[in-house]
């Protein structure tokens, strides 16, 4: 499969089969993740794994009612990836104050997206979730309060094969040559 081909069928799953991801896949998606590049090498994140079904089950049932339970789909899914945000080199820190950018946000987005894109060229579906209980996920995970837990990825076998056209902007609406030039149809 060439790159192309992947970044056309990734999609973000929401319905997943019972069917069990075999730890070695899991390790090649966490080592895609850990080769990727990050600002004055901080490689500032820790992936937790929570795929042992009793803890999964517990950890989603907490993170994913209440007032966030639209995301109440990735109770099904046999694997939750817990990011946890590390602290970053000083360089890079300092470089994202003074351009007011979160460098490591940028740094785990990479990572996180290189562990999706590897979960989908092995026929593993994923979604990225930002809306989910920190507080009890870190209760859970037994991660102290000073950290941070931007991103949780449900990982699983689709339940269906059937594969939905992405809807994207066309490619003139996001981007130009040699200057920045406002998309006819932005509001």
């Amino acid at each position: 499969m060439t790159f192309t081909e992947l970044v056309h069928q990734r999609r973000s799953v929401r319905r997943y089969s019972e069917r069990p991801i075999a730890k070695e896949d899991l390790l090649k998606c966490i080592e895609a993740a850990r080769l990727a590049p990050s600002g004055c090498n901080s490689q500032p994140w820790h992936f937790i794994m929570i795929d042992e079904p009793g803890l999964r089950k517990r950890v989603a049932e907490r993170i994913f009612s209440g007032l966030y339970s639209m995301n109440k789909f990735a109770k099904e899914a046999p694997v939750l990836v817990a990011v946890v945000s590390e602290k970053e080199q000083f360089l890079a820190s300092f470089g994202g104050q003074v351009r007011d950018t979160r460098y490591c946000l940028v740094d785990i987005g990479i990572a996180c997206e290189h562990l999706i894109l590897q979960a989908q060229e092995l026929g593993i579906g994923s979604c990225w979730i930002g809306w989910f209980d920190e507080k009890a996920l870190k209760e859970e995970m037994k991660i102290s309060k000073n950290k941070k837990i931007d991103i949780v990825i449900s990982l699983g076998y689709p339940a269906e094969d059937k594969i939905v056209p992405k809807t994207r902007k066309l490619l003139e609406d996001v981007s130009s040559f040699n200057a920045y030039r406002q998309s006819s149809r932005a509001s």
